[in-house]
Parts: C-alpha cells; sequence; structure tokens
C-alpha cells in the first residue's frame, strides 16, 4: 500500500581459500569474518557490512566497489582469473500497517552468486599459490556438488 515503508540494503562477500572476506570493507576481514547461526536470523556472516541503498544507481555502485576488491589472478587460461566465490546479496525489508494499527513486518533476500570455474592445473600452468587456489576451489566446488546430490536424491535426513 501506499503506506509501506521499505529498507533495502546490499552486502557482497567472496570466499577465498575457504576464508570469508568482505569485499566492502577489506580491511575489516582480513583474517576471515566467522560463519554464524543463530536461531532468530538463522545462518549469518559475523561483522559483514551491510549498505543501505535507495536506489538501482547505488545497488550499482555497491556492486562495483566490492568487485574491485576481488580476488584475481593470472592463468593461462584466463588474465583475471577469479580466484574465489563470491555473494552479492540483496535484503528488501517492508513494514505495512494493518486495519488496526498494527505492524507487519515481511523480509526477502536475493543472492546472486559467482562460483569459480573448477581449474586443471594441466591447462591452467597454476602452480604456488595458484595452484593452492585451485585445489580449495575444486574442493568447494566437489562439496557444493555433493550437497545437491545429497539434496536431489531424497535420501539424506541431513545434508
Amino acid at each position: 500500500s501506499a503506506h509501506d515503508k521499505y529498507l533495502v540494503r546490499a552486502s557482497y562477500f567472496e570466499i577465498y581459500n575457504e576464508e570469508i572476506r568482505d569485499l566492502l570493507s577489506p580491511q575489516k576481514s582480513a583474517h576471515g569474518l566467522e560463519l554464524k547461526e543463530s536461531s532468530d536470523s538463522g545462518v549469518y556472516i559475523k561483522d559483514l557490512t551491510s549498505v543501505v541503498v535507495k536506489s538501482v544507481a547505488e545497488i550499482n555502485s555497491v556492486l562495483q566497489k566490492g568487485k574491485k576488491n576481488r580476488s584475481v589472478g593470472f592463468t593461462l587460461m584466463n588474465a583475471g582469473s577469479s580466484r574465489s566465490h563470491s555473494i552479492f546479496s540483496i535484503v528488501i525489508e517492508c513494514c505495512s500497517v494493518d486495519s488496526d494499527k498494527n505492524e507487519h513486518i515481511r523480509v526477502g533476500k536475493l543472492s546472486l552468486v559467482d562460483l569459480a570455474g573448477s581449474e586443471r592445473q594441466s591447462k591452467t600452468g597454476a602452480s604456488g599459490d595458484r595452484l593452492k587456489e585451485a585445489t580449495k576451489i575444486n574442493l568447494s566446488l566437489s562439496a557444493l556438488g555433493n550437497c545437491i546430490s545429497a539434496l536431489v536424491d531424497g535420501k539424506s535426513n541431513h545434508v
């Protein structure tokens, strides 16, 4: 309705070598952020920067700021290869008042995920740090594949 109030927030992080990094405040996550769980809000990242945005242009600005802080590196296949998985999230909260003057809050979340591609050492020419990154990328993609398989097969009670 015309009296609804909205709050829109954006956050952006990457998972690099199994560490969570805040792309909107990289100095804050020098040692990696912590993944937490609460009964109220579910799974969340402690101390992750969340920016209030008021337009599509502001959302794009936040996205571009975070993109500049992504971990990238040279491989034989790609001069600017992403070396991490990243998640850009937009949370929309709506507060509405019913005819009895009771407030109701609804929350929606959209997460855009960019997964680093699997890598073959023979094709990328990876060595040293690049090889370590490739190993972590491949392990995490394999774990994700196992989770998806467990969810799809219907036999697992816990993933």
